[in-house]
């Protein structure tokens, strides 16, 4: 907003030392700062001349965290638990026979498509052999063949599996066609119920197709996909990324291809939505997940590993920069999918990775915004949330509606005083005793605004656009409650979503709480607008008429778990939440906290925790949808706590 103050409010705010960053800790560094130990380095014209010297630097760093891990054992936990999760749908003995002799009611013929082209002959051998060794055994393999005449022996290994499986089939193609269009020559050829997506030099589990199988049968799913992990040149155990991934996520999808493998949809789906695109060669699978999960019934998410996803020197999973076309391509995709669902918005990479997305929805009007501000004294906290909104905000459209709550101290009565000149402030005075829901329900039926921003006293913004970027969301008729991403002053992240069923109570903990400033977090999520179960009202946008279908705040929760609560309740409505980490802002939380311990209210939080057990019982006991639970209870995102 830009504003000046009226003189003797300015003199108030000098002579009390009142304003934004007055209350930050020394340690905060630059805002700006993009996910590397380097930042100013990373900037200046002089990096792209020290690659040489980055990559002794990362040998030297990978060398001592490899010296460390062996003296602490950690790499023969690491190497158990890798061994243990690959085992988990590598099925032996009485196990495997069990699922191989397993009946349907309605069996259906998988046809798993692979392009090959100029494939190593034993990552040639390790595919097709991991289509062998499958349990479930109603497939076909469809091998269409792009390579060049100096790799003829891509064609003669596979004719010797041929002799001796009459379920693989083959085509060698006059000439290369590109990735979309030998995929489509591989549909073409297949005959089967339900397609499987497999590249060339990747394994799948034994287990993959039984599993699909199942859920199948058990949901009647036309869209299907699993976890995954990257393992490192030949050895399927020296695993260099788990992705344990949500549920079906929209705005995850769109901000990048976490789906990815393994990846299963019936024929039907598949004729409806048509054929891969080759315009976007590179993301073709991204392009072609959109399309698909748009026109999809059924989409079930197998929250198992059952694919091994090769990296090495001239795979995308190893380095997308190899082939920087498919930067291109993914954003053209997401352009169009969004625009298929009739919005528009502009797509870029975000500082974590090449391609994952910030997506910047046009925002089709400037409606008011109504900030929410309850306070008890605590005037420099105040002050400083305030004077963050009024002066680096660039949305003008808003008023601040400051909930005065049996404040004590003259200085606190003298500020609302002064700061209520200013016409986009009023103080509400809600003189009952303390009860956050109670409090902020007031403050709606008062507002004005056509959406409600939720916001603590010790909140300081950062992102001086963060109402736009939580607005952008907040507009779409399918999102409830956005949040943001929060600060503390020691440069860590406090919040960025919340993840529920977890934590010490299993009620709730934050995602990627505890994560450094500029670290782009599990698989990146850090650095892209995302769909969560939940979002904190420290900063909480929504629109006025969802918080009113469904009943605001519940005033039994008078302290703890009523954001959570509201979230919960927009879920069921039938909402999305979303965080925006494009939204930053300091949250002093550890100034103001605590309120259990200083007010002597153990008892109450006790008793919010047993409510919220009661009335959400089924969803904290179920596994959160927007997480997984291959992942830690207790520390967001946590991968093998126990290795």
């Amino acid at each position: 907003m830009k504003i000046s103050y009226p003189s003797d409010l300015d003199n108030f705010m000098k002579e009390h030392h009142l304003g934004v960053g007055t209350i930050g800790d020394k340690e905060r560094k630059d805002i700006h700062a993009v996910p590397t130990r380097f930042p100013r380095l990373h900037a200046s014209k002089l990096w792209p001349y020290l690659k040489p010297l980055q990559t002794v630097y990362h040998g030297i760093r990978v060398a001592e965290y490899n010296v460390r891990d062996a003296f602490s054992g950690k790499k023969k936990r690491v190497k158990a638990y890798n061994r243990a999760l690959i085992a988990a749908a590598s099925p032996e003995g009485d196990e495997r026979r069990t699922q191989e002799k397993r009946v349907f009611l309605h069996p259906v013929k998988f046809s798993i498509l692979a392009p090959l082209y100029n494939t190593p002959e034993h990552f040639l051998r390790d595919m097709m052999d991991s289509c062998v060794k499958q349990t479930y055994k109603n497939w076909e393999l469809c091998l269409v063949d792009g390579s060049d005449d100096a790799h003829a022996y891509v064609g003669e290994v596979v004719k010797s599996y041929m002799e001796k499986d009459d379920r693989i089939r083959y085509e060698k193609l006059e000439k290369n066609l590109g990735i979309s269009e030998n995929t489509n020559a591989c549909i073409r050829m297949s005959t089967g119920d339900y397609i499987a997506l497999f590249d060339h030099d990747d394994v799948l589990l034994p287990s993959a197709l039984y599993e699909m199988m199942c859920r199948i049968e058990e949901t009647g799913a036309d869209f299907l996909y699993s976890d995954e992990v990257t393992f490192l040149d030949e050895d399927i155990y020296n695993i260099i990324t788990y992705h344990f991934k949500p549920d079906f996520a929209i705005d995850n999808l769109r901000a990048n291809n976490y789906i990815c493998h393994l990846t299963v949809f019936s024929k039907a789906l598949q004729e409806k939505v048509g054929f891969f695109n080759h315009d976007y060669d590179g993301s073709q699978d991204h392009e072609m997940i959109l399309r698909l999960t748009d026109a999809a019934e059924r989409i079930e998410h197998i929250a198992k590993v059952l694919y091994l996803w090769r990296a090495h020197k001239n795979s995308v999973s190893q380095d997308i920069n190899s082939k920087t076309y498919a930067i291109d391509a993914g954003k053209r995709a997401v352009t169009d999918s969004i625009a298929r669902a009739g919005m528009k918005a502009t797509v870029s990479s975000s500082p974590a990775f090449a391609t994952i997305y910030k997506i910047d929805y046009e925002i089709t009007e400037k409606p008011l915004v109504s900030v929410v501000i309850p306070n008890k004294d605590s005037l420099e906290l105040l002050a400083n949330c305030v004077d963050s909104v009024l002066k680096l905000s660039t949305y003008e459209n808003l008023e601040i509606l400051i909930v005065e709550n049996n404040s004590e101290t003259e200085e606190i009565e003298a500020y609302y005083q002064l700061i209520e000149q200013l016409p986009q402030v009023r103080v509400l005075r809600y003189p009952d005793g303390f009860n956050y829901s109670k409090i902020n329900n007031f403050a709606v039926r008062e507002a004005k605004g056509e959406y409600i921003l939720f916001l603590n006293n010790d909140i300081e913004v950062i992102t001086e656009n963060w109402i736009e970027e939580m607005l952008m969301y907040a507009q779409r008729d399918d999102v409830g409650a956005v949040g943001a991403k929060l600060f503390y002053g020691n440069n860590s992240i406090q919040h960025n979503g919340v993840i529920v069923g977890a934590g010490p109570d299993g009620i709730a903990i934050h995602s990627l709480a505890g994560t450094k400033r500029g670290d782009v977090g599990y698989m990146g999520r850090a650095y892209y607008a995302q769909d969560m179960t939940a979002v904190t009202a420290a900063c909480m946008l929504l629109r006025r008429s969802v918080f009113d279908e469904v009943g605001g705040f519940d005033e039994d929760l008078a302290v703890a778990y009523n954001d959570l609560d509201l979230c919960l309740k927009i879920r069921k409505a039938g909402y999305l939440n979303v965080v925006n980490p494009f939204a930053e802002c300091w949250h002093y939380e550890s100034i103001s906290r605590g309120y259990e311990e200083k007010q002597g209210n153990v008892d109450r939080y006790q008793k919010e925790v047993a409510y919220m057990k009661k009335k959400w019982s089924e969803v904290l006991e179920a596994e959160d949808p927007f997480y997984n639970p291959n992942l830690s209870k207790m520390k967001p995102w946590g991968v093998g706590e126990d290795a």
